[in-house]
């Protein structure tokens, strides 16, 4: 799904989610999303990040607005076409990096391919591209057993790519990597991000992983407000 001109990758319009026994997260979200735009979410725990970017994917539903992902409403979509959207347009980059370990990093970085129904040798071809493109070209046949931290958050990276999505969701994405690592991390999703022309929501505590984004806000019972820097 390559993004039409003029239209917002994301567009969220007058979000409200409540948790079960009937607390507010948040109502009168807003937020749109261009290509090659990152944006940062920051908040308190608990205060619906995590839940956001479950609303977005479609893993949950909101209790009112909508949400499109390049003009299709989440709202129209049954589970099944949900599911094909998040396997065919959507990125995920999480804390956890999630590399499965009985997979090579090149089967690992290939598997959104792999489910989409790319043949084998073609998704391994591309899943090699997006190697070389986070500096890890020559170990498409290690394991993850094999990897620093710093090196499987790149592995994510790659994978969440691959597919040439609409759409990167990440989650803390450098939650467990030392500063150091994480400042270079950031800027290898920056660039990776914006050469690919992808939009990409980050969800964060972090300052220093926010301030790779072009716009920086925070999470509120009433929506989303720009971040005010220290």
């Amino acid at each position: 799904m390559t993004p039409y001109a003029n239209q917002p990758v994301l567009d969220i319009r007058a979000l409200r989610k409540t948790v079960p026994g009937g607390r507010l997260l948040f109502e009168g979200l807003n937020l749109c999303l261009q290509p090659g735009e990152i944006v940062a979410v920051m908040g308190e725990s608990g205060a619906g990040k995590s839940s956001l970017l479950n609303l977005v994917a479609g893993l949950d539903v909101p209790d009112a607005g909508d949400i499109l992902v390049q003009g299709q409403a989440l709202a129209d979509l049954d589970d099944d076409a949900r599911t094909t959207l998040r396997r065919d347009h959507i990125g995920f980059v999480f804390q956890a990096f999630h590399i499965l370990p009985h997979l090579s990093l090149a089967q690992n970085v290939a598997l959104p391919l792999v489910l989409a129904g790319h043949g084998g040798a073609a998704a391994l071809a591309r899943a090699q591209a997006m190697l070389d493109a986070v500096g890890l070209g020559g170990r498409g046949a290690d394991f993850a057993a094999q990897l620093s931290g710093g090196e499987l958050q790149r592995i994510a990276i790659a994978r969440a790519l691959v597919h040439q999505p609409a759409l990167i969701l990440a989650d803390e994405p450098t939650g467990n990597l030392d500063p150091e690592t994480a400042a270079r991390i950031l800027e290898l999703f920056a660039r990776t991000v914006r050469q690919s022309a992808v939009a990409a929501l980050i969800v964060t505590h972090s300052e220093r992983a926010a301030a790779v984004a072009d716009r920086v806000l925070v999470l509120t019972a009433h929506g989303l407000r720009a971040h005010d820097a220290a």
